[in-house]
């Protein structure tokens, strides 16, 4: 039986103010520092509750568009609050737990072996990445393509061709999950500061201690915003 005639869905409160909002930030020319009003005047003026903007303030802070401080408002972190689809959202925020548990097993795996297997040639690989995270994150970057190198060379330090497979596989996925990690306040410094412990259990050929390191950094990567936020928190509330 055709699905064409399906009852249509109507959008969700939050989703009409993010549009707002996104054309708001657009026709006034906000840039990146910019403050947005208040969200009771938000709210006010735009004839919902204040509960459908917070929803839709944090969509704009999970997509890492908006910088929410406590007491002291919202602010762009780009210079437009353009971004993918809510359902896009919805659909990184399922899959990622899976995602997080891949890591978890493979790299776990991949830093005892490569404890037990490192040449100076890896190890040289691993200490330039580190180096360039912490340039990016001394720029103020958030140090995504250090992060991308040192894992990269976690895995190529292994020497186990399968495994290096299945990190391909999920590549993409991987890219995903670290972009959401390195977006969080603070996260950057810390993830090179478990860098630097995995680095020193490699280099000191201890297989169990970079596992437990490697362990705790992947765990650390698990604990983003966009876990923490639920969609079906967009529905129309009650005042």
């Amino acid at each position: 039986m055709t699905d064409a005639l399906r009852p249509m869905a109507k959008p969700r409160l939050y989703e009409q103010v993010l549009e707002r909002l996104r054309t708001y930030a657009a026709e006034g020319g906000l840039q990146s520092g910019d403050r947005l009003p208040p969200e009771r005047d938000l709210a006010q003026r735009l004839g919902v509750s204040r509960a459908s903007v917070k929803q839709a303030i944090v969509v704009l802070e999970v997509q890492g568009l908006v910088e929410v401080r406590h007491g002291g408002g919202t602010y762009l972190v780009r210079d437009s609050l353009d971004a993918e689809p809510v359902e896009h959202l919805v659909e990184r925020r399922r899959r990622l737990p899976d995602v997080l548990e891949a890591r978890e097993a493979l790299e776990t795996k991949l830093a005892e072996l490569a404890a037990e297997r490192r040449t100076d040639e890896d190890l040289d690989a691993l200490r330039f990445a580190l180096s360039q995270m912490a340039d990016e994150i001394a720029q103020g970057a958030p140090g995504v393509e250090g992060d991308r190198l040192f894992h990269a060379a976690v895995t190529a330090a292994a020497h186990s061709s399968l495994l290096a497979e299945f990190m391909r596989s999920i590549a993409d996925q991987i890219t995903e999950s670290r972009n959401e990690s390195l977006r969080q306040p603070g996260r950057p410094a810390r993830s090179l500061t478990q860098h630097r412990a995995i680095l020193r259990a490699i280099e000191a050929q201890e297989p169990k201690q970079a596992a437990a390191a490697m362990r705790r950094h992947v765990r650390t990567v698990a604990k983003v915003r966009l876990l923490d936020w639920n969609p079906d928190d967009g529905r129309e509330p009650v005042d």
